[in-house]
């Protein structure tokens, strides 16, 4: 994986996004080298034992901890939830919500609700072809 960021390369950080894992945690060699798309398809299909491990036990990023959690990511900086949080953190919150978990969740799932009514509206609105 010692591959410059080319048009045909991306960078580690970008990488570990698509791959949903929180790139810190992720071995020295995947941080610091670019990414071929062959590679990147390989690991994919075939992750690693490290990757399924952080995919599993984490420690995971912001955009994953929001999704398990069922908040949004503004959700979690309105909440001061600034580190990765491991699987077994995440499962801990989920087994005993604390208020600001239960208001955030209240919260995303009326933007939700908001979100997909102004949809329906806007398809309401459109002529059918």
């Amino acid at each position: 994986m010692s591959i410059k960021p080319s048009p045909q390369a991306m960078k580690s950080a970008t990488a570990a996004k698509k791959l949903g894992i929180h790139l810190p945690a992720a071995p020295v060699e995947f941080q610091e080298n670019a990414i071929s798309r062959e590679e990147f398809k390989v690991l994919q299909e075939t992750p690693p034992a490290w990757l399924e491990d952080l995919r599993r036990n984490g420690p995971h990023p912001r955009a994953v901890i929001a999704q398990k959690l069922n908040i949004s990511i503004g959700g979690l900086n309105r909440s001061n939830v600034t580190d990765p949080l491991t699987s077994a953190e995440i499962t801990a919150l989920l087994q005993a919500p604390p208020a600001w978990l239960v208001e955030e969740r209240a919260v995303h799932a009326k933007a939700r609700a908001e979100a997909k009514l102004a949809k329906e509206r806007e398809a309401a609105r459109r002529p059918q072809s």
